[in-house]
């Protein structure tokens, strides 16, 4: 880095075009894929924007993902490092307390069991678009497709009552706003989790084919630890699903030429998936890690103690693993992208939510072949101010 660059005073959030990360990201990669930052609190940490660095951190068990060991990049209204862990949330857990969680957790997500659940994604989608035509233009397809869909799949495959979704909605909206207090997000815990709680007793004396009553009947985690495992299944399962397929529309309405792949060609819907993945990156800030010793990355040395966020939206544009990476080529053979994260703590249901996008997306721009904004493209609002990124509404006609 030259001495004419300032060192970063926090994370960079202002965005110049509605589908880019900052330029600021960018630009710092092109300088040094691992260079210093100021965190909110002080700290004096590591921004990474390279992608052969990211992946590097990602899957290094020298780094933690605690929460009491991280620093944040951003401003925050109030202190979060110190909040206990909601048992079961293990996300935010390291080995072996991670370890067991993810085993027995990991044979409910294989791809063949995610498979299983086409047919049954197909007709849910199918449901929303006749509702959509029958409602007609204009439409909020936030309101009426994006959102719905993973949430009615994730309820079914958990066991959570659909018609319970605007709680976990209105509990998840608080929890991913990045101006939330903490004592707004606290409540919003604690609904969360005393909500699943309950359900999870119930399941206990009415067992049903879902995934929360088979755990019940493993009989391996308490009621406590059912309660956060759910919890982070239910908020992931429909919000990074939901926020792709909103902004993703948005991108492909932006994109005409390449709509017209992704709705013309079935054999193009894999790889689009991909790229849009790639290229859109919705977990937009961090993940952050701590060095839990002295590690070595990209020629950088990190001291034990230093956080280390990552901006996945910048690895995944990186000129050296991406040609071309500002641009949205659905063509292109996006594998090995690090939106789903990487390592042990790589999505859990990454596979469920390629199946609903692939289903999805054709789904709708083969219904609506005339499918357009009903607003100029600068008045869709964006969620710039949420953990992941995607729009708050997206208005359409066709």
């Amino acid at each position: 880095m030259t001495e004419a660059t300032p060192r970063l005073a926090t994370f960079p959030l202002t965005r110049e075009r509605a589908f880019d990360p900052p330029d600021e990201l960018a630009r710092r990669r092109a300088e040094a894929p691992v260079q210093r930052m100021t965190y909110a609190d002080g700290h004096e940490g590591w921004l990474v924007t390279g992608y052969a660095e990211a992946r590097a951190i990602l899957a290094d068990n020298r780094f933690s993902t605690r929460p009491e060991l991280l620093h944040s990049p951003i401003p925050q209204r109030g202190e979060f490092r110190n909040e206990p862990l909601t048992p079961g949330f293990f996300l935010r857990m390291d080995p072996p307390a991670h370890t067991r969680y993810r085993r027995l957790l990991t044979g409910q997500f294989t791809v063949r069991r995610m498979k299983l659940l086409e047919p049954r994604i197909r007709e849910i989608t199918e449901s929303h678009l006749d509702a959509m035509e029958r409602e007609g233009a204009p439409a909020d397809l936030v309101k009426s497709f994006a959102l719905p869909i993973p949430s009615l799949v994730i309820c079914e495959l958990l066991g959570v009552p659909y018609e319970d979704r605007e709680k976990f909605q209105r509990d998840s909206a608080v929890l991913l706003n990045l101006d939330s207090t903490l004592q707004d997000v606290r409540a919003a815990v604690d609904d969360l989790v005393t909500y699943l709680r309950e359900l999870v007793a119930v399941k206990a004396k009415e067992p049903a084919d879902d995934l929360l009553s088979g755990l019940v009947a493993g009989g391996e985690l308490t009621t406590e630890e059912l309660g956060g495992v759910g919890l982070l299944l239910l908020i992931a399962g429909h919000e990074t699903t939901a926020n792709m397929l909103g902004l993703g529309t948005f991108a492909l309405l932006s994109n005409p030429d390449q709509l017209a792949i992704v709705r013309d060609d079935p054999d193009a819907v894999d790889n689009a998936v991909e790229e849009l993945l790639r290229y859109l990156s919705i977990v937009h800030i961090g993940p952050i890690r701590t060095a839990l010793e002295d590690a070595e990355i990209g020629g950088v040395l990190i001291r034990a103690g230093e956080s280390v966020t990552l901006s996945l939206a910048a690895a995944n544009r990186d000129p050296a693993r991406f040609d071309d990476g500002d641009v949205l080529d659905v063509t292109r053979p996006a594998h090995g992208h690090l939106s789903f994260g990487h390592g042990i703590h790589q999505c859990l249901g990454q596979q469920l939510a390629r199946i609903e996008m692939r289903i999805a997306y054709p789904a709708l721009l083969r219904r609506f072949p005339n499918l357009r904004l009903a607003v100029p493209a600068h008045e869709v609002p964006l969620r710039a101010n949420m953990a992941v990124y995607g729009v708050h509404r997206l208005p359409v006609l066709w």
